[in-house]
């Protein structure tokens, strides 16, 4: 099949969408398929991938609206790339590419079936930022694409649901998303939507290797240079006195790091070695800083607003934990992908991140309450016996549940359906 997918972010633009998309279609072209990718242009070039073909489109750089520069150009590059080579299935990644419900008729009619994968809502993003701002994360006016999503969310979401009432079929990537979508856009009883969880790179994030001699380096100086490698900890030994924890995602509202900052004398009060790193860009790395200062924590807090992939990977399997304090997420990669490197997670009480997080392997808090996120670290680092098991049982649910080969398989499937060659799986 020629497959053509449409995602605004891609690599070296990387996100969540981006990294999912470049592993999918990695693995449906070594399975024998054709892939192209209809991205937004941007500096840097993406790796290559045998049987996998890059298409740059403009995009107007501003805040929201991108989506919708995005998407039309997109359909001008759809429409040229199906006279030159015939197109079987299109999958559009939402919500970042802005589609009317005329465009969408229009992509069906005249060039192929549509796939529609539902990543998260504007108005779930909407959400997240309220509830933000009303715990004091930061204030809405700090960050223009904050202020964006909370003014013209609600505009934006009648894309959102011209993809779910045109599509042939949506892919949602949790049972909680579905649930926004159906609850928001009251789609009709013929709506045709599967719930598949995205993988992750099993391979990459992976556990340590202590035979590995360079990689036992790294490890160490990744330990040493936050403060935290006494004797156990540089030999990956839970009874460590000197914690590492890590947080890795964009330094925005949503994603919880001051509620993190504001549990961290809870945390030192009962383990005075522990460290946090966090691993982000974004517009609050001066104000969580300024934060850890006022509460006697900076010592203990670095944050890296960058580094290389291998390196991230190896910042996985270094951490004693990984803390994803998040208010809204379409799914979160970020925890499986500590789960996968053998490291357990503590995030929030609710969906999504429950339906991959349990205790078994890892712990919950109520999201925004920094009383009882430092609870759940301390009772994960009380407990380093109990976090080699729940390190063990994540790696296995990655493995046998979310991977890229089986994403893959999935979507081989769901292509083949909207081309007549089998029926979908019902919910």
């Amino acid at each position: 099949m020629h497959i053509v997918m449409v995602s605004g972010e891609y690599p070296p633009r990387w996100g969540g969408i981006g990294s999912v998309v470049f592993h999918l279609a990695g693995h449906l072209a070594a399975r024998g398929h054709s892939i192209t990718i209809i991205t937004r242009a941007h500096k840097g070039k993406a790796p290559a991938q045998q049987g996998v073909t890059i298409i740059e489109v403009p995009w107007l750089k501003a805040p929201m609206a991108f989506t919708r520069s995005y998407a039309k150009n997109s359909l001008k590059a759809l429409k040229h790339l199906n006279r030159l080579e015939a197109i079987d299935v299109i999958h559009i990644h939402l919500p970042l590419a802005s589609f009317s419900r005329k465009e969408f008729r229009f992509m069906e009619e005249n060039i192929a079936p549509v796939c529609s994968s539902l990543h998260g809502s504007w108005l779930g993003e909407k959400q997240g930022v309220i509830r933000a701002a009303k715990a004091k994360e930061s204030a809405t006016w700090r960050n223009p694409n904050d202020l964006a999503i909370r003014l013209t969310g609600t505009y934006y979401s009648k894309y959102e649901r011209a993809g779910i009432l045109e599509s042939s079929i949506c892919v949602s990537n949790s049972k909680s998303t579905l649930s926004e979508f159906e609850n928001w856009y009251k789609p009709s009883d013929n709506f045709n939507c599967e719930v598949v969880l995205w993988g992750c790179d099993h391979k990459v994030f992976r556990p340590p290797n202590q035979d590995d001699e360079e990689e036992q380096l790294n490890h160490e100086k990744i330990r040493s240079s936050y403060d935290c490698g006494d004797e156990a900890a540089l030999s990956y030994m839970a009874e460590t006195k000197t914690p590492m924890m890590l947080a890795v995602g964009r330094l925005v509202a949503r994603k919880g790091y001051m509620t993190l900052i504001r549990a961290l004398p809870a945390i030192l009060q009962e383990h005075p070695g522990a460290r946090l790193v966090i691993v982000g860009r974004g517009h609050m790395k001066k104000r969580l800083l300024k934060n850890a200062r006022k509460l006697g924590v900076e010592h203990a807090v670095f944050i890296r607003s960058s580094m290389s992939f291998e390196d991230l990977a190896q910042h996985f399997r270094s951490a004693d934990l990984v803390v994803y304090p998040s208010y809204y997420e379409g799914q979160g990669l970020i925890p499986l992908e500590s789960l996968a490197s053998g490291t357990p997670v503590v995030t929030v009480n609710q969906p999504p991140l429950t339906e991959m997080i349990d205790h078994s392997v890892g712990d919950l808090f109520n999201s925004g309450d920094p009383i009882d996120l430092a609870k759940s670290v301390c009772r994960m680092l009380d407990a380093p016996e109990q976090r080699i098991n729940k390190a063990k049982a994540g790696r296995e649910r990655v493995l046998s549940q979310y991977t890229y080969e089986h994403n893959a398989e999935d979507f081989e499937r769901i292509y083949a359906s909207l081309l007549g060659n089998q029926a979908p799986n019902a919910l």
